[in-house]
């Protein structure tokens, strides 16, 4: 990676970012801030977020292949290199078939959108690729920086580390509830994971690390969502980070549910103290 990404990033949807907070994780500390949820090919969100902080890392995770065009993206990312030189980090991805009209042949879009990257020469080394299974992440190795695998395990995180081989990047994300409850939290976690356990992409990838189909009924078991959200103290929940880095993660990606905009800081400035 031609930029420095640090030990840990955090990732929200667009409506969840905003000045406040990433001026805050920048101060705490956090290497990189990551836009997700298919931001527009303008990049405008990205802007945002370059715009209210010095020096931090900021990337997407990820720019939809099927939703927008190559052209424009490549486009607004020469925009933000100019702008903010050495700062931010295309990540791509191909999305899900239940959230898209048309959806074909998808390995194959896949090569087609990084070769018109390429055409665009939009780095090799300033991109990243969204992956899962390990055709794509052989990919990711071979066309991009590396692998941004969302909705994982440390399981997985190692698997991953194994078809990348070293010297690839390898950034997961990973959700955290800081709720000692146990009752609590899964609740939190549950409806937030909802609609992502329907996804074949995800359900298949956790199939692959042994999940069963009853563990994604009525919510997702207990087992699957302790696995997938993280909760407790700042210090339990540092430890189930921490694993994704002793597995041969890069940089671990903190999604803290339930709380919004700047009100999420406490949340993070408390992990800060036992992470960074």
């Amino acid at each position: 990676m031609a930029v420095d990404l640090g030990r840990f990033g955090v990732w929200h949807q667009a409506e969840k970012w905003g000045p406040e907070l990433a001026t805050g994780l920048e101060q705490l500390g956090y290497g990189a801030l990551w836009l997700g949820a298919s931001p527009g090919a303008d990049l405008r969100d990205a802007e945002v977020l370059l715009t209210s902080t010095d020096a931090v890392t900021v990337g997407t995770s990820i720019v939809n292949m099927w939703k927008d065009d190559p052209a424009p993206v490549a486009a607004s990312y020469h925009r933000l290199e100019e702008e903010h030189p050495g700062r931010f980090v295309l990540g791509v991805g191909i999305g899900h078939p239940e959230r898209t009209g048309e959806y074909k042949t998808p390995y194959e879009t896949i090569v087609d959108y990084l070769d018109a990257l390429d055409e665009a020469k939009v780095p090799t080394d300033r991109r990243a690729l969204a992956a899962l299974g390990p055709r794509v992440l052989r990919l990711s190795a071979a066309r991009t920086a590396g692998a941004l695998p969302y909705l994982t395990t440390p399981e997985h995180t190692r698997q991953a580390r194994e078809t990348l081989g070293a010297g690839v990047l390898l950034a997961p994300e990973h959700k955290v509830v800081l709720e000692t409850d146990p009752e609590i939290a899964r609740t939190i976690a549950r409806e937030y994971l909802a609609g992502y356990l329907q996804l074949t992409n995800y359900r298949s990838n956790l199939k692959r690390l042994g999940y069963a189909d009853h563990d994604f009924e009525n919510g997702g078991s207990d087992h699957l969502v302790d696995a997938l959200v993280l909760h407790g103290t700042a210090v339990e929940i540092a430890e189930g980070l921490t694993a994704h880095l002793d597995a041969g993660a890069d940089q671990v990606v903190i999604q803290q549910l339930g709380k919004e905009g700047p009100d999420l800081l406490p949340g993070y400035e408390a992990l800060a103290t036992v992470l960074i």
